[in-house]
Protein backbone atom coordinates (compact mmCIF):
# COMPACT_ATOMS: atom_id res chain seq x y z
CA UNK A 1 0.00 0.00 0.00
CA UNK A 2 1.11 3.53 -0.81
CA UNK A 3 1.69 5.32 2.36
CA UNK A 4 3.50 8.52 0.59
CA UNK A 5 0.55 10.82 1.20
CA UNK A 6 3.06 14.28 0.60
CA UNK A 7 1.96 17.12 -1.85
CA UNK A 8 3.89 16.18 -4.92
CA UNK A 9 4.89 18.70 -8.09
CA UNK A 10 7.71 19.63 -10.53
CA UNK A 11 8.72 23.04 -10.50
CA UNK A 12 8.33 23.50 -14.24
CA UNK A 13 4.88 22.44 -14.56
CA UNK A 14 4.24 24.46 -11.86
CA UNK A 15 3.22 24.36 -7.78
CA UNK A 16 -0.82 24.65 -8.26
CA UNK A 17 -0.76 26.41 -4.55
CA UNK A 18 -1.45 30.02 -4.08
CA UNK A 19 1.99 30.82 -3.39
CA UNK A 20 5.41 29.03 -4.22
CA UNK A 21 6.64 27.13 -1.06
CA UNK A 22 9.95 27.49 -2.19
CA UNK A 23 11.31 30.17 -0.39
CA UNK A 24 9.05 29.38 2.82
CA UNK A 25 10.78 25.63 3.21
CA UNK A 26 14.44 27.05 2.67
CA UNK A 27 13.85 29.60 5.16
CA UNK A 28 13.46 31.81 7.36
CA UNK A 29 16.63 32.74 5.69
CA UNK A 30 19.12 36.09 6.81
CA UNK A 31 18.25 39.10 4.44
CA UNK A 32 21.13 40.68 2.04
CA UNK A 33 20.51 44.20 2.70
CA UNK A 34 22.94 45.75 0.11
CA UNK A 35 24.23 49.21 -0.20
CA UNK A 36 26.25 50.58 -3.46
CA UNK A 37 27.88 53.11 -5.05
CA UNK A 38 27.91 53.63 -9.68
CA UNK A 39 30.65 54.81 -11.08
CA UNK A 40 29.38 58.00 -10.81
CA UNK A 41 29.35 58.25 -6.98
CA UNK A 42 24.94 57.84 -6.62
CA UNK A 43 24.15 55.39 -4.10
CA UNK A 44 21.84 52.64 -3.81
CA UNK A 45 20.30 50.39 -1.04
CA UNK A 46 18.47 47.97 -2.12
CA UNK A 47 17.12 44.03 0.43
CA UNK A 48 17.73 40.61 -1.34
CA UNK A 49 15.69 37.19 0.35
CA UNK A 50 18.60 34.91 -1.29
CA UNK A 51 21.62 35.85 0.58
CA UNK A 52 23.85 33.92 2.79
CA UNK A 53 27.35 33.08 3.89
CA UNK A 54 29.68 30.64 2.07
CA UNK A 55 33.23 30.94 2.83
CA UNK A 56 34.76 31.46 6.68
CA UNK A 57 38.60 32.48 5.23
CA UNK A 58 38.68 34.35 3.75
CA UNK A 59 35.05 35.64 4.40
CA UNK A 60 32.79 35.49 1.48
CA UNK A 61 28.80 36.34 1.53
CA UNK A 62 26.57 36.41 -1.44
CA UNK A 63 23.34 37.19 -2.81
CA UNK A 64 21.48 36.36 -5.73
CA UNK A 65 19.44 39.10 -7.76
CA UNK A 66 16.09 38.30 -9.98
CA UNK A 67 17.39 40.62 -12.70
CA UNK A 68 20.69 42.93 -13.81
CA UNK A 69 19.07 45.14 -11.03
CA UNK A 70 20.93 48.28 -9.60
CA UNK A 71 22.63 46.56 -6.51
CA UNK A 72 24.38 44.19 -9.70
CA UNK A 73 25.18 46.76 -11.87
CA UNK A 74 26.72 48.98 -9.20
CA UNK A 75 28.86 46.44 -8.27
CA UNK A 76 30.76 45.06 -11.42
CA UNK A 77 30.93 48.90 -12.32
CA UNK A 78 33.26 49.77 -9.00
CA UNK A 79 33.58 46.06 -7.66
CA UNK A 80 32.55 47.18 -4.16
CA UNK A 81 29.33 46.60 -1.48
CA UNK A 82 28.21 46.42 2.29
CA UNK A 83 26.37 44.07 3.52
CA UNK A 84 23.97 45.61 6.21
CA UNK A 85 22.44 43.69 9.35
CA UNK A 86 18.67 44.22 9.14
CA UNK A 87 17.02 44.31 12.75
CA UNK A 88 13.72 44.66 14.33
CA UNK A 89 14.03 48.13 14.94
CA UNK A 90 14.87 48.50 11.03
CA UNK A 91 12.78 45.75 9.28
CA UNK A 92 10.10 49.04 8.30
CA UNK A 93 13.02 51.07 6.67
CA UNK A 94 14.24 47.98 4.85
CA UNK A 95 10.88 47.37 3.44
CA UNK A 96 11.17 50.77 2.35
CA UNK A 97 14.09 50.55 0.75
CA UNK A 98 13.04 48.00 -1.67
CA UNK A 99 10.52 50.56 -3.34
CA UNK A 100 10.94 50.66 -7.55
CA UNK A 101 12.74 54.77 -7.33
CA UNK A 102 13.40 55.66 -10.60
CA UNK A 103 17.00 55.20 -11.43
CA UNK A 104 19.07 57.81 -9.73
CA UNK A 105 16.84 58.29 -6.73
CA UNK A 106 18.58 58.01 -2.99
CA UNK A 107 17.01 54.75 -1.21
CA UNK A 108 18.90 56.18 2.08
CA UNK A 109 17.13 59.14 1.69
CA UNK A 110 13.52 57.45 0.92
CA UNK A 111 13.82 55.14 3.61
CA UNK A 112 15.26 57.70 6.66
CA UNK A 113 18.64 56.10 6.66
CA UNK A 114 22.18 57.41 7.24
CA UNK A 115 24.83 56.47 4.55
CA UNK A 116 28.13 56.52 6.66
CA UNK A 117 31.43 56.29 4.40
CA UNK A 118 33.29 52.75 4.40
CA UNK A 119 36.55 52.63 5.76
CA UNK A 120 37.61 50.48 2.67
CA UNK A 121 35.30 50.49 0.07
CA UNK A 122 33.74 53.42 -1.30
CA UNK A 123 29.83 52.12 -0.56
CA UNK A 124 28.21 53.57 2.18
CA UNK A 125 26.90 52.00 4.73
CA UNK A 126 23.79 51.99 6.98
CA UNK A 127 24.67 53.94 10.19
CA UNK A 128 21.69 52.40 11.64
CA UNK A 129 22.65 48.98 10.96
CA UNK A 130 24.70 47.27 14.10
CA UNK A 131 26.78 45.30 11.80
CA UNK A 132 28.09 45.96 8.45
CA UNK A 133 30.50 44.21 6.20
CA UNK A 134 32.23 46.22 3.45
CA UNK A 135 32.45 44.01 0.49
CA UNK A 136 34.88 43.33 -2.56
CA UNK A 137 33.81 41.59 -5.69
CA UNK A 138 34.96 38.33 -6.40
CA UNK A 139 32.18 36.75 -8.61
CA UNK A 140 29.11 37.65 -10.26
CA UNK A 141 28.16 34.29 -11.72
CA UNK A 142 24.98 34.12 -14.20
CA UNK A 143 22.99 30.73 -13.18
CA UNK A 144 21.81 28.55 -15.50
CA UNK A 145 19.65 26.03 -15.87
CA UNK A 146 19.93 22.01 -15.55
CA UNK A 147 20.52 21.79 -19.15
CA UNK A 148 22.93 25.11 -19.42
CA UNK A 149 20.58 27.15 -20.65
CA UNK A 150 21.19 31.11 -19.03
CA UNK A 151 18.06 32.35 -16.22
CA UNK A 152 18.15 36.28 -15.71
CA UNK A 153 18.87 35.75 -12.21
CA UNK A 154 23.03 36.49 -10.86
CA UNK A 155 24.63 35.64 -8.09
CA UNK A 156 27.16 37.96 -6.84
CA UNK A 157 29.84 37.27 -4.39
CA UNK A 158 31.76 39.62 -2.26
CA UNK A 159 34.87 39.11 0.01
CA UNK A 160 34.37 40.51 3.72
CA UNK A 161 37.50 42.56 3.87
CA UNK A 162 35.87 45.01 6.88
CA UNK A 163 33.41 44.23 9.76
CA UNK A 164 31.50 47.10 11.79
CA UNK A 165 30.04 45.33 14.99
CA UNK A 166 27.83 47.72 17.67
CA UNK A 167 30.08 47.00 20.85
CA UNK A 168 26.61 46.29 22.95
CA UNK A 169 26.76 43.31 20.66
CA UNK A 170 29.82 41.53 22.09
CA UNK A 171 29.40 39.71 25.46
CA UNK A 172 32.70 38.88 26.69
CA UNK A 173 33.84 38.92 23.20
CA UNK A 174 31.34 36.48 21.69
CA UNK A 175 28.62 38.03 19.43
CA UNK A 176 25.39 37.71 20.37
CA UNK A 177 23.02 36.91 17.38
CA UNK A 178 19.16 37.06 19.19
CA UNK A 179 20.36 40.54 21.27
CA UNK A 180 20.93 41.90 17.94
CA UNK A 181 17.09 40.65 16.59
CA UNK A 182 17.93 39.84 13.20
CA UNK A 183 14.77 39.80 11.12
CA UNK A 184 14.56 36.65 8.31
CA UNK A 185 12.70 36.69 5.45
CA UNK A 186 10.52 33.61 5.37
CA UNK A 187 7.50 32.41 2.44
CA UNK A 188 4.76 34.55 1.39
CA UNK A 189 4.46 38.03 -0.07
CA UNK A 190 5.01 39.53 3.72
CA UNK A 191 6.03 36.63 6.32
CA UNK A 192 9.63 37.36 8.47
CA UNK A 193 10.35 36.05 11.67
CA UNK A 194 12.73 37.59 14.51
CA UNK A 195 14.61 35.29 16.87
CA UNK A 196 14.61 35.03 20.87
CA UNK A 197 17.57 33.70 23.40
CA UNK A 198 14.58 31.24 24.33
CA UNK A 199 13.94 29.23 20.96
CA UNK A 200 17.98 28.60 21.26
CA UNK A 201 19.37 24.97 21.56
CA UNK A 202 23.05 23.54 21.51
CA UNK A 203 24.57 20.75 19.65
CA UNK A 204 28.29 19.98 19.77
CA UNK A 205 29.67 18.11 16.85
CA UNK A 206 30.54 14.79 17.16
CA UNK A 207 34.23 15.76 16.20
CA UNK A 208 34.45 18.19 19.44
CA UNK A 209 32.98 15.51 22.13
Amino acid sequence: MNTDDRYYYEPAAGHGLPHDPLNAIVGPRPIGWISSRNAAGQRNLAPYSFFNCFNYRPPIIGFASSGWKDSVANIVETGEFVWNLTTRALAVKMNESSASLERGNDEFDFAGLTPQPGKIVAADRVLESPVNFECKLTQCIQLKTAAGGDIDTWLVLGEVVAVHIAPHLLVDGIYQTALAEPVLRAGGPSAYYGISEELRFDLTRPDAR
